[in-house]
């Protein structure tokens, strides 16, 4: 049932990390009236076709790529709405469209993770029996809004805030909210011995608000970003090893560890792998879309010192060098699997 699983969600993920990241090209070369000769999801031999105004619609087998061909894409000259008649600016927009449609991808996931999970409230839900909180008069419902003078908007305020001003035997000033009115209380914290932290016995009500989840979608995706770039740094640097890369096999590997654990995990993975794929796009190395993006800011400034057929052996040369990388990650994904 692992296996079954695992198969199920890795197509989902693949397919949906596709369908976004190419429809990211597709939708903003219909917005600069581009002509696309064919949207396909998937590779290899075509399963459903359907021809739909000038773009062939296109379910293939393998679930494991997918493109948006543009007319005129890899051509000196092209006719009216070819991707090459475009502006340099549209040219840009389009190419980078689908990285950014997978940062999106990650925020919307990251903000439905943070949604469901919840977020710890300044609303008090639970008072402990006997508790510095209950014998102040703290009570479920009421809302602390601030401790010692700083304003404390949610759980992690009130737990960061406390840990900075309890001393034994010294009270906190506190103010809550209940029933519109205001409060002051103050209470003297005590140490729990067990976690070492001083604590007054309150717990937090756990809300769901879409906004805000957004919100935290937003950092989180903010927090992974800086962490994969400093990999990278590393990577290129020199303080990370190669081998510290994971293809395809590794990334089911870690699907499958997702499954085990429940929809929310697999939802985790699914945007660090959209996240990753939309900052890889952006790289500028050729066959990618940034090292496109490159040459067409190369093309502007120098006009036609770089002619399309010198354009496209560097970028076959960049795709060669990347199946070489994929066949080195693949290798030491297996190895790390049966090591």
């Amino acid at each position: 049932m692992q296996v079954i699983l695992t198969i199920i969600a890795t197509v989902i993920i693949f397919l949906l990390l596709i369908f976004v990241h190419e429809f990211g090209h597709f939708a903003v070369a219909k917005a600069c009236h581009a002509r696309v000769d064919e949207f396909s999801l998937g590779m290899g031999p075509c399963l459903i076709q359907r021809q739909h105004g000038e773009t062939m619609y296109s379910l293939r087998l393998l679930p494991i790529g997918g493109y948006c061909a543009l007319g005129g894409e890899d051509e000196e000259t092209g006719l009216e709405g070819d991707f090459v008649t475009k502006p340099w600016w549209q040219k840009i927009c389009i190419l980078v469209a689908g990285a950014f449609m997978n940062f999106i991808l990650a925020i919307l996931l990251m903000s439905l993770i943070a949604f469901i999970g919840g977020t710890a409230s300044n609303v008090l839900s639970n008072i402990t029996d006997g508790s510095p909180a209950q014998e102040a008069g703290l009570i479920a419902g009421d809302r602390i809004v601030e401790i010692e003078g700083t304003r404390t908007n949610d759980w992690a305020d009130i737990t960061l805030t406390l840990a900075e001003n309890a001393k034994a035997g010294t009270p906190i000033n506190l103010k809550a909210v209940r029933g519109g009115e205001t409060t002051e209380y103050n209470i003297v914290p005590y140490l729990d011995e067990e976690s070492q932290r001083y604590m007054i016995g309150i717990m937090p009500e756990v809300e769901h608000k879409p906004v805000y989840s957004i919100y935290l979608g937003a950092r989180g995706t903010w927090n992974l970003a800086k962490m994969m770039l400093d990999s990278l740094r590393q990577l290129f640097t020199g303080k990370a090893g190669a081998d510290e890369i994971s293809g395809p096999v590794g990334i089911v590997q870690v699907i499958s560890q997702s499954v085990s654990y429940g929809i929310v995990y697999v939802a985790y993975v699914a945007a660090i792998i959209s996240l990753n794929l939309g900052i890889i796009n952006l790289l500028p190395i050729p066959a990618l879309d940034g090292g496109r993006v490159v040459f067409v800011v190369i093309r502007k400034i120098t006009g036609k010192a770089i002619t399309d057929e010198m354009e496209s052996k560097v970028h076959f040369a960049g795709m060669a060098l990347l199946l070489l990388l994929l066949v080195f990650v693949t290798f030491n994904d297996v190895g790390r699997i049966v090591g």
